[in-house]
């Protein structure tokens, strides 16, 4: 039976860049980011749910979901975090889970990596062979959410502490990937990784 792979990271870890490096090895991915998009496009039950939750205000101007007015309310309330939750979650793991059956059903041997940066806080980490941690320091997610998003030290801190902790993330993982160095000190960490998962079970 096909292993089931997931890969998580706190915000700013640098999970994305390395399912890139995976990706471009030859894996498949079924991000779950790329999902909760799709999954509250104009249009789909997803973001009716959504709009009925937290009011036609977190729409633009074209009737889209406006990630940073939602993200500026759900990141400062639990409550309303997890009722967020609780409407998108259900409908990414379900798309989640026909993306990956459509990806064995076309080639039985394709490694597929899950990429679910909140598998930790939804208590998910059981339901997979395989649990990889992309990991740096907190002081480290904080600079990166900064620098990308030209948020305050205290928003970032937030969002930070909005999510798993550190400690909890690397207690679920069966394989760590530290990026709390340069870019160039990823690949062979990926190179490892890959021959792992690639490994046939007597080898």
């Amino acid at each position: 039976m096909t292993r089931r792979i997931a890969l998580t990271g706190g915000i700013g870890s640098g999970k994305s860049t390395v399912a890139d490096l995976l990706a471009a090895r030859g894996a498949v991915l079924v991000d779950a980011d790329l999902l909760a998009r799709e999954v509250v496009e104009p249009g789909t039950p997803g973001l009716a749910a959504v709009v009925e939750r937290f009011g036609p205000g977190i729409l633009d101007a074209e009737g889209r979901l406006d990630r940073e007015r939602l993200g500026g309310i759900v990141f400062s309330d639990a409550a309303a975090r997890a009722d967020l939750n609780a409407i998108v979650h259900p409908l990414v793991r379900g798309l989640a889970e026909r993306r990956r059956a459509e990806a064995l059903a076309s080639d039985p041997s394709a490694v597929v990596i899950e990429v679910i940066p909140l598998l930790v806080e939804t208590g998910r980490a059981g339901a997979f062979d395989e649990v990889i941690v992309v990991d740096c320091p907190v002081a480290t997610q904080i600079a990166r959410i900064r620098a990308r998003n030209g948020v305050t030290n205290a928003q970032a801190a937030g969002r930070v502490a909005a999510q798993a902790s550190r400690a909890d993330r690397l207690a679920a993982a069966d394989v760590v990937i530290d990026n709390g160095g340069s870019p160039a000190a990823l690949a062979p960490q990926v190179d490892a990784l890959w021959t792992r998962l690639t490994r046939t079970p007597d080898a």
